[in-house]
């Protein structure tokens, strides 16, 4: 196999994303009455992003085969968190955001020992996990409301030069920070292997309790990157379940449009993003179409199973399975 042949099909499940989210958001552009502003892209970014960060969290544990219910949790946690103390001065919020952050990592990394250490199933452990995220939550904000820190805020949800909003640039860091560095090293490497064949991999001489104690704490450390930017987009903090379940089952649905595997080994947080951008983009489209909001579940569906009928059509037309890993 040629090199580019090799490259697009491993890749294909990314290219995908890609150009259904612009065919997508090219529609939604062009039917919109506004056109393509900054303040409109800023808004779509603002919202977009949220999901994109959780689908991030919930692609490293999948890469492992694994699959965590705790990152609706987790963001719905930090959101309480952040809207507590992430405020006063500007050097007191920086202090609460990155409080915020070793909290998401002390979170993710106890549903990691829980599920390598514990060695219990990675569902019932988010599963119970997110349960107690959730009760503290609703400790720290028992109603709706808090503030955060407004020059913070202002600057990550705003425009850069008036133009690009800032909520990408965040998110185009976070990947350069912590998704490709994560992808190129020993345990980015091992999480593939963990997720292929863990027997194999710990055979192998991989260390496959570090690369899944990592990969559910960067899960954390995203999922709270996250619940600080729906923070600073609500100025506020509220424990709510449904924001939390819906979030956790939305990531779900953007692993698997962005090309990677739920049974591990395969796929690309990159691929996440741009599925969470075509799920955020069937809610803006069937605003500027004026379609009743009952229907967002009947295109996602679409959407899902469309994504998911793609990338079985490779085993389909194969003879034998063999061919996969050739």
């Amino acid at each position: 196999m040629s090199n580019w042949r090799y490259w697009f099909a491993h890749n294909a499940g990314v290219l995908t994303a890609v150009v259904l989210f612009a065919a997508m958001f090219t529609l939604y552009i062009s039917n919109h009455s506004a056109g393509l502003t900054p303040a409109v892209a800023t808004t779509a970014a603002n919202k977009a992003v949220l999901l994109a960060l959780v689908a991030m969290a919930q692609t490293l544990p999948v890469l492992t085969r694994g699959l965590d219910l705790s990152v609706g949790m987790v963001f719905v946690m930090a959101n309480c968190i952040a809207s507590v103390i992430v405020v006063g001065t500007v050097g007191e919020g920086l202090l609460g955001i990155v409080a915020v952050l070793l909290i998401g990592a002390l979170a993710g990394f106890i549903n990691g020992a829980i599920v390598v250490w514990g060695r219990l199933q990675p569902i019932i452990t988010t599963l119970a996990t997110g349960a107690v995220y959730y009760g503290i939550s609703l400790f720290v904000r028992p109603g709706p409301g808090g503030d955060v820190q407004s020059d913070i805020a202002d600057l990550l949800t705003g425009q850069v030069f008036g133009v690009v909003p800032a909520a990408l640039v965040v998110l185009f860091v976070v990947v350069l920070v912590v998704w490709i560095p994560y992808r190129r090293s020993v345990l980015g490497r091992a999480a593939y292997a963990v997720g292929s064949n863990e027997q194999a991999a710990y055979m192998s001489g991989v260390p496959v309790q570090k690369a899944k104690l990592l990969a559910y704490t960067l899960a954390g450390v995203l999922a709270s990157i996250a619940g600080l930017m729906l923070t600073f987009n609500t100025y506020s903090g509220e424990a709510s379940a449904p924001i939390a379940g819906t979030y956790t089952l939305n990531s779900i649905a953007a692993v698997v449009i962005g090309g990677t595997s739920l049974f591990g080994g395969w796929g690309s947080a990159i691929g996440s993003i741009f599925g969470a951008f075509v799920l955020r983009t069937i809610e803006d489209l069937l605003f500027v179409f004026d379609l009743p909001p009952l229907w967002q579940p009947l295109f996602q569906g679409v959407v899902l199973l469309l994504a998911v009928s793609l990338g079985a059509f490779r085993i389909l037309r194969v003879r034998n399975r063999l061919e996969l890993f050739s």
